[in-house]
């Protein structure tokens, strides 16, 4: 993935990280591919001033049902992008194409049947993805 990623943005490419995990974790998954943490959408914990969980910041787009969409829409206006590319593991990674334009499934780390199924382009190592960048 750290190959991947890098090699996308040689190219100018920017990648983006957008999860329903906590924007801790996501960030630190972040900082380790270069990836900026302007470039992380995740969700956010909340804690009292006495540092007592508090629940999540239920403003965040990935705390709510289609989110990654939403986030990825606000991507496409934000930055005018032509062409949106998602990969995921999940259903709810697939369920943001559309608005993405395309959608790779990823079972690296575990394959789940309806996206495995549903996916046009399934891949279980991002070598797969390596080899279409150098063609």
């Amino acid at each position: 993935l750290r190959e991947l990623v890098s090699r996308l943005q040689q190219r100018g490419v920017q990648v983006f990280l957008v999860s329903g995990g906590f924007q801790s974790i996501v960030e630190h998954v972040a900082l380790q591919l270069n990836i900026p943490t302007a470039n992380v959408f995740a969700n956010r914990l909340k804690f009292y001033f006495n540092g007592e969980y508090a629940g999540f910041d239920e403003t965040q787009p990935t705390a709510e049902s289609g989110g990654k969409g939403k986030v990825i829409t606000h991507l496409k206006e934000q930055f005018h992008f032509k062409k949106v590319v998602m990969i995921g593991d999940g259903a709810t990674d697939m369920e943001a194409c559309p608005p993405a334009d395309c959608f790779i499934g990823f079972g690296g780390n575990v394959i789940r049947k309806q996206v495995k199924e549903k996916a046009k382009w399934y891949i279980t190592h991002f070598d797969e993805l390596l080899k279409e960048l150098e063609e």
